[in-house]
């Protein structure tokens, strides 16, 4: 009896020091969350700037994401990123906040002719209103915003940061242009794709740039061969998107194929596709869910991380970081590839020729998810006015604009 008494004890002192070892285990790990994100808030600054084109007469707000670890004698790259259509400098922040934490500036530039302001008034007016911002007057100045922030942003005399001016703290030969969607688009025009327009084209390249990253980029409407579109760009390009990356709207339809399309027409063989198993054209934004919970979570990361990888390889001859994250993120990747070899394994070797990454498939075939109702999640308890733009807002997601 005594002895049973005895292993009793034995066995619950084991379980408590099980349970006292596994909180301990928990704590840590909060802790070192919990650190982690203190640690991002130390290592950068974030303000938001109100900047006015007096050219254009045109309001250019910026949000910038400032490494605390700039100094003259270590000058910080910069990323001028550009939000899709009815997105505002807010957005993207999961990237903004990551690539400062790892020594990269991030100026997010708002586009005020399409911007959030798209989604105020008669829902009902969404879809003129998301046309109206999807032509080529906003294509336009969306390219001069950027160009413009950049111009502000080097400025030597520039006073309105609250922190002096950044400009002499940046190095000027890793500046990187960046959007998603719409933004990418405009991201394009910034390194070198241009538009014709009555038998004369039109060039809004900036040489300052030297990389682009290109997320989600819908084709170039009614502009003709990509080929001739994007033939002149001439820097490093990442191009990232998702077998079920589709943009719908009444009288536009773009999925991953054209993606791929405007991946194969850049010239410059400097450039590396990422294509994510699933997903969805939103999934790239600040928005938690769409795509899949945990799916869009990974992608968020992986996205990130992939954008700094790049940039190694790119600025520094470095491929070891790339192929760490081919490593890492395998299991949720459809294929990957680049301009003259194969980045990893699944890669056929087909696709080191011109035009091949066109060829790609996924094994359920592309008919069958074209023809797939594409939408992102919904919660319960969502109804009236708010359901109505919630329902429109998915739609506009997948807009024209979206380029």
């Amino acid at each position: 009896m005594e002895r049973k008494e005895t292993e009793h004890g034995q066995s619950m002192k084991t379980r408590r020091r099980r349970v006292c070892a596994a909180l301990s285990r928990a704590t840590l790990r909060v802790a070192r969350a919990i650190a982690r994100g203190k640690g991002d808030e130390v290592a950068y600054r974030l303000i938001d700037i109100e900047w006015m084109d007096p050219a254009r007469g045109r309001a250019v707000p910026a949000r910038l994401y400032w490494p605390r670890s700039a100094a003259v004698e270590a000058p910080v790259p910069l990323i001028v990123f550009s939000h899709g259509i009815g997105g505002s400098r807010r957005d993207y922040s999961y990237l903004g906040r990551h690539w400062a934490s790892n020594g990269y500036a991030s100026l997010h530039v708002q586009h005020v002719g399409s911007d959030n302001a798209l989604w105020s008034g008669n829902p009902f007016g969404v879809v003129r209103r998301l046309h109206a911002a999807a032509q080529a007057h906003e294509a336009i100045d969306r390219v001069k915003d950027i160009s413009f922030a950049l111009d502000r942003i080097l400025d030597a005399n520039l006073t309105e940061l609250g922190i002096g001016a950044v400009g002499p703290y940046i190095d000027r030969k890793r500046i990187i242009a960046a959007g998603h969607s719409y933004g990418a688009n405009t991201t394009l025009l910034a390194v070198g794709a241009r538009i014709a327009r009555d038998g004369q084209w039109l060039d809004f390249q900036d040489p300052r740039f030297t990389a682009a990253v290109v997320i989600s980029a819908p084709p170039f409407y009614g502009e003709g061969d990509p080929a001739s579109i994007l033939g002149r760009v001439a820097v490093p390009t990442l191009h990232i998107t998702a077998t079920d990356d589709v943009i719908r709207i009444p009288g536009y339809h773009s999925d991953t194929t054209d993606r791929v399309e405007l991946f194969d027409a850049v010239a410059d063989q400097r450039k590396a596709l990422v294509i994510f198993e699933g997903g969805s054209h939103s999934m790239f934004t600040d928005r938690a869910g769409t795509g899949g919970t945990a799916l869009n979570a990974k992608v968020k990361a992986a996205t990130k991380e992939l954008a700094l990888a790049f940039f190694g390889k790119a600025f520094a001859c470095d491929r070891t970081g790339l192929a760490h994250w081919c490593e890492e993120w395998q299991p949720i990747l459809a294929r990957i590839g680049s301009g003259t070899e194969s980045a990893t394994q699944p890669i056929p070797a087909a696709a080191h020729t011109a035009g091949a990454a066109r060829q790609w498939r996924h094994p359920e075939g592309l008919q069958g998810r074209i023809a797939r109702h594409v939408h992102d999640a919904q919660g319960p308890g969502q109804r009236g006015p708010a359901r109505l733009h919630q329902g429109l807002g998915r739609a506009v997601e997948r807009a024209p604009a979206l380029r």
